[in-house]
């Protein structure tokens, strides 16, 4: 059931003295964009006649089928607590539609709703809580990001150690103002990063949150001076940021990965879940982890996931499953970073969730170790897998993946890995100042 309808956008934006109205959308590659409209125009809005070029979107379309229309979702309706008092900035996310008024099959997030909507036929909601990690650094001179911080603080440091935690804590405060529950917020492992959790949701809205929640954050700390970076890795020797995500599906109202009779207090459905998400997990890798410094991150020494496998007892798998149960179980996926576009990583997550469900995929036996500290002859006798090393082996197994190639679509697979073989490419003809140091004096 809808939470608001016209009228009440209309009155809120009178009550409120709302005076622009910002029509947002998600590139390809996870980038928030936005079409501003004042007042007088907010009817022109909410009838769905706002256009936009999609030619000039990263992914979106071809030159000569540019014109794109907003259509905005009202129940994501919210004020930005940030902007002026009178004259107020509010936000309504949107879905893009072609000229002939069908939806744009490269919209990510009309990607996710057809994957929730194809689980809604079968009876399943899926549930999502994000953890989203990011740095606080300061900006040069001229306002420009940098990666310096002068704090020296540690895994739940506190002030004064904790440098940034005037700036945490309006963050939570004002994504509080904007409807979010925060679970928790605190200083990460590495210096100057930080983490802030808020309460899961059904995923079309989780995958809205974060976009939001990325805004929010960026906005707060350049109010305080400081830059907000959900670069995944932005520092060489120190831990580097994820997303992980808390996934269950529930029918009825039921969570369906919970069995009290289970020696593990998992269901078969959980079982089955956790199988779809190692069966599919080389083939997802380029979305959840997207950019070529995301493959820094994942490497070892640094508590991110290095290998397929899953564990209820060790933290530090590719998949965890948390103490809680009833209705607090659930399945932790650790190798996505905050680079990703939420939308389609959650797309992805949930149909390879179901593939394993509806094929029965059990996986193999939970690994209770660190997978780091076995030989490598032990690895292969397990036939433990190994994530991608790097962007262009991971968009190899994307498109060699039919479940993610069928997600997506073929056109999305095309352009999603032109552009990050590009990438990639671009990134081989670097030479680096490690190579200088090493070589340059010796060769």
């Amino acid at each position: 059931m809808s939470k608001y309808t016209k009228q009440d956008i209309f009155r809120m934006v009178e009550e409120e003295d709302v005076e622009f109205i910002r029509l947002q959308f998600t590139d390809l590659f996870g980038t928030l964009k936005n079409v501003a409209v004042t007042k007088s125009q907010l009817e022109k809005a909410l009838n769905n006649q706002c256009m936009f070029d999609g030619s000039f979107i990263e992914g979106f379309v071809r030159f000569e089928a540019s014109d794109m229309y907003l259509y905005p979702d009202l129940d994501t309706f919210a004020i930005f607590p940030w902007r002026p008092q009178q004259g107020k900035v509010a936000r309504i996310i949107c879905d893009i539609y072609r000229p002939d008024r069908t939806p744009f099959e490269g919209d990510p997030r009309y990607i996710l709703k057809k994957v929730i909507a194809h689980a809604a036929e079968l009876g399943y909601q899926f549930n999502v809580g994000p953890e989203c990690e990011f740095f606080l650094f300061h900006t040069d001179e001229e306002g420009g990001p940098t990666t310096i911080s002068h704090e020296r603080a540690g895994f739940f440091d506190l002030g004064p150690v904790d440098l940034g935690e005037n700036a945490r804590r309006d963050m939570v405060l004002t994504l509080e103002d904007m409807g979010f529950e925060i679970e928790s917020s605190h200083h990460e492992v590495a210096p100057a990063q930080h983490r802030i959790d808020f309460r899961y949701d059904e995923a079309l809205a989780t995958a809205d949150n974060i976009m939001t929640f990325k805004l929010a954050v960026k906005t707060i700390a350049k109010r305080f001076g400081l830059f907000a970076s959900f670069m995944p890795k932005p520092k060489f020797g120190v831990n580097g940021s994820g997303m992980h995500l808390n996934m269950s599906v529930s029918k009825d109202g039921r969570n369906m990965f919970d069995d009290p009779s289970d020696p593990r207090g998992l269901s078969r459905e959980a079982y089955y879940f956790i199988g779809g998400l190692m069966e599919h997990m080389l083939g997802m890798a380029a979305v959840t982890n997207p950019l070529v410094n995301s493959y820094k991150r994942l490497v070892p020494g640094f508590e991110a996931p290095l290998y397929i496998t899953w564990s209820e007892s060790h933290r530090r798998p590719l998949i965890r499953i948390p103490a809680g149960r009833g209705e607090a179980a659930r399945v932790e996926l650790r190798c996505p970073d905050p680079a990703s576009n939420p939308y389609l990583a959650l797309a992805l997550c949930l149909s390879a969730g179901l593939d394993g469900m509806k094929k029965h995929i059990l996986p193999p036996e939970p690994v209770s170790i660190s997978v780091m500290e076995m030989r490598r002859e032990e690895r292969e006798a397990l036939k433990i897998t190994p994530l991608p090393t790097d962007l262009n082996e991971a968009v190899r197994q994307m498109e060699q993946d039919s479940l993610v190639c069928e997600v997506l679509g073929a056109d999305i697979v095309r352009k999603y890995a032109q552009v990050k073989r590009a990438e990639w490419n671009e990134y081989r003809k670097q030479v680096t100042g490690w190579e200088i140091e090493n070589y340059l004096y010796k060769i």
